[in-house]
């Protein structure tokens, strides 16, 4: 990426609130960790002062659906930097370790155009770390966490590419990795003692996470300390999943609006059926994805059915239709009848056809 041409930290926050809805304090931090990081290797190659500046790492905690892989989506977008996303799972379940964390760098390679240089500085997100801990495996899952130590540091790694050995250097890599780390408060509630944190929820408790909470759950303390930023997210609430229905830039509503508009059908979704897509949403327990699933769920037969029609105008989505399968209110630009039965023709116009006979 041009790091002459980098974003501050509130415009790289600027951009993720046309994205992303809530999070407010989520996006404050990690726009300052990755302008910080990427301000440090413009640094790095105008200086020669000596002074070394360590890269941060960051950590994104946050159940499912609370919008991690979104956020750091939307900002490798911004930046026009180079990403792979991974899965701790996948790594776990592997049966050649080294491999696979080498694939990931591949991929990485891969999403730059293999441009070696691109991909040097580009961005790896690994989610699901908590799962190195609670895993089945949870030997195998210190040692992947040993064996990525010097990759998340830096180091020269060597990786197959186009049938070559070749060397990525990862010391301007910005590795984010992620997890829900389900009870996490928990150990975070004894550690400020029960006095204070019987005053808090789940969700401010998790706020304070430390390092040091993060390794009581189980991280070996030498890869959480390669990961010194933290950030936390949270669960959107009713109110949040609908916001995140109409509110962002490519929300879903959007999305759909825009699909219908292109067969010339204008889509309007009333506000009680936007209540009904939360509550399942909410039911799914899978956050802010679960909003796709509800919406395509809902509006699968009708997008097989609705081009079909002939003469619609307009398609209006009630609650039955997300919670009953009922059928939308349907709009045409004029009546079944106007279209199929013509007038006949008067007297006046009968005698003027025979006479042009």
């Amino acid at each position: 990426m041009d790091t002459n041409n980098l974003p501050t930290p509130a415009e790289i926050a600027e951009h993720l609130n046309q994205y992303v809805v809530g999070q407010e304090n989520a996006k404050r931090i990690l726009s300052v960790a990755v302008y910080n990081h990427y301000k440090r290797i413009k640094y790095a190659a105008s200086m020669g002062d000596g002074i070394e500046i360590k890269k941060s790492n960051v950590m994104m905690i946050g159940p499912t659906g609370s919008g991690k892989t979104f956020i750091v989506q939307t900002m490798a977008k911004l930046l026009g930097a180079a990403l792979t996303m991974a899965d701790a799972t996948v790594l776990v379940t592997s049966s050649d370790m080294g491999q696979a964390i080498e694939n990931v760098l591949v991929d990485l390679v891969r999403n730059s155009g293999g441009d070696l240089n691109k991909a040097a500085q580009g961005i790896v997100f690994i989610d699901e770390v908590d799962k190195l801990v609670t895993g089945v495996n949870r030997v195998k899952g210190e040692s992947i966490q040993q064996a990525l130590l010097k990759v998340i540091e830096g180091t020269k790694q060597p990786i197959m590419w186009e049938g070559q050995r070749v060397e990525l250097d990862t010391n301007n890599i910005l590795f984010i990795v992620g997890g829900a780390f389900v009870a996490l408060a928990t150990l975070v509630q004894i550690r400020l003692g029960d006095t204070k944190a019987g005053l808090l929820s789940e969700e401010q408790l998790v706020a304070q996470s430390t390092t040091e909470d993060l390794s009581k759950f189980g991280l070996i303390p030498e890869f959480v300390g390669r990961i010194p930023v933290i950030v936390t997210l949270t669960a959107l609430d009713k109110d949040g999943l609908k916001e995140a229905l109409v509110r962002p830039k490519n929300s879903l509503i959007k999305q759909y609006t825009k699909m219908f508009e292109i067969d010339g059908i204008e889509l309007v979704f009333e506000e009680e059926a936007l209540d009904a897509i939360a509550n399942k949403a909410i039911a799914l327990k899978t956050g802010a994805r679960g909003l796709r699933t509800v919406v395509e769920n809902s509006m699968r037969d009708l997008m097989y059915s609705l081009p079909n029609e002939k003469n619609l105008k307009k398609v209006i989505i009630t609650p039955g239709v997300i919670t009953d399968g009922a059928k939308p209110q349907m709009e045409y630009l004029q009546s079944v009848d106007e279209v199929e039965l013509q007038p006949l023709p008067t007297k006046k116009q009968r005698s003027t056809y025979a006479n042009a006979d």
